[in-house]
C-alpha cells in the first residue's frame, strides 16, 4: 500500500506531494497526520529552504475523503471535535512554518484543499484548476480553515463562497487573492519554479521570518510597540551574520554566500 504522502527533496527544496491520487488526494486521518508530521520534520530541518506543497495525479485536494467522512458521522461529537483538532494542527503547522511555503495547484482544491492554498505564503494555479468551499451543500461550514482563507480573500468574499458553496475557476481565486497567479498547464512547473528560485536568492533567516512579521504587524493595535518590536527586529537582522553577509555582498557587488 502506498504512502499517503512523498517527501521528495531537491536540495534545499523539500517537495511535500500528496499521494491519494484515486481519491484526488482527498484527507483522512492518515493524510493529515502524515501531512503534519512532514511539516514538523522540515521546519526543524536547517538544510530546508523551500516547502512546495503539491498533488498527485489529476488534482490538487478534493477536501475530506467520503469513507472518512462517513464514519466521522458516525462517531460521537467528543471524537469528531478531537478529529477537528488534527486538521486544525495541520492547518496550523502549515500556516506558521519557518520556511517559505508555495502551493503548486491544479486540479480540484475543495474544502479543506482550499485551507491548504490559503495557508501557504505563495500560491500558484494552473488556469484549468477548480476551487470550491462546498461544505454548506452538506450542512457543514469550512469552520476549521476559516481563518487562513478569510484572511486570504477578505470577509466579504468569505460570505458568499461559504454560504454558496460555489465552483470558482482560478482566474476568480487569482482577483480574490487566493492564488498569487495563474499559469498554463504546461508552465505551471516553471511558474512554481521561478519562485522557488527568487527564494533561493533571497537570505534564507529573512524569507523564513517573513511570515511571521507580517503576523506581528497585522495584529498590533499599540503603534508605539509596533515600531518598537520592527526596530528592534531590523536591528538584530542587520548585525547578523546574515544580515552582514548581504550587506557586504550587495556593497561588494557580488552574490551573498546562500546564492551558492
Amino acid at each position: 500500500m502506498s504512502h499517503p504522502l512523498l517527501n521528495l527533496r531537491e536540495g534545499p527544496v523539500a517537495r511535500l506531494r500528496m499521494n491519494r491520487p484515486q481519491v484526488h488526494n482527498a484527507f483522512d486521518a492518515e493524510l493529515i497526520a502524515a501531512l503534519t508530521g512532514a511539516l514538523e520534520a522540515v521546519g526543524r530541518d536547517p538544510e530546508v529552504r523551500v516547502v512546495v506543497l503539491e498533488g498527485e495525479g489529476a488534482s490538487f485536494s478534493a477536501g475530506a475523503d467520503l469513507n472518512w467522512m462517513r464514519s466521522m458521522a458516525a462517531a460521537s461529537e467528543d471524537e469528531n471535535r478531537i478529529d477537528s483538532l488534527a486538521l486544525a494542527r495541520l492547518m496550523r503547522a502549515l500556516n506558521e512554518l519557518p520556511k517559505p511555503t508555495i502551493a503548486k495547484v491544479h486540479g480540484a482544491a475543495f474544502g479543506g484543499g482550499v485551507g491548504l492554498v490559503a495557508c501557504c505564503d505563495i500560491a500558484i494555479g494552473s488556469r484549468e484548476a477548480k476551487f470550491g468551499l462546498t461544505e454548506s451543500r452538506l450542512g457543514l461550514l469550512p469552520a476549521v480553515i476559516s481563518p487562513y482563507v478569510i484572511e486570504a480573500i477578505g470577509a466579504r468574499q468569505a460570505r458568499r463562497w461559504f454560504a454558496s458553496a460555489e465552483i470558482f475557476d482560478a482566474e476568480q481565486a487569482c482577483a480574490m487573492g487566493l492564488l498569487h497567479d495563474v499559469a498554463h498547464p504546461t508552465a505551471l512547473d516553471t511558474a512554481v519554479q521561478r519562485q522557488v528560485d527568487l527564494l533561493l536568492k533571497a537570505g534564507p533567516l529573512a524569507s523564513a521570518q517573513a511570515k511571521s512579521l507580517v503576523r506581528q504587524v497585522s495584529s498590533h493595535s499599540d503603534g508605539a510597540r509596533h515600531d518598537a518590536d520592527n526596530a528592534a527586529l531590523i536591528a538584530r537582522l542587520r548585525v547578523s551574520p546574515e544580515g552582514q553577509e548581504g550587506l557586504s555582498a550587495f556593497l561588494d557587488k557580488r552574490k551573498p554566500a546562500w546564492c551558492g
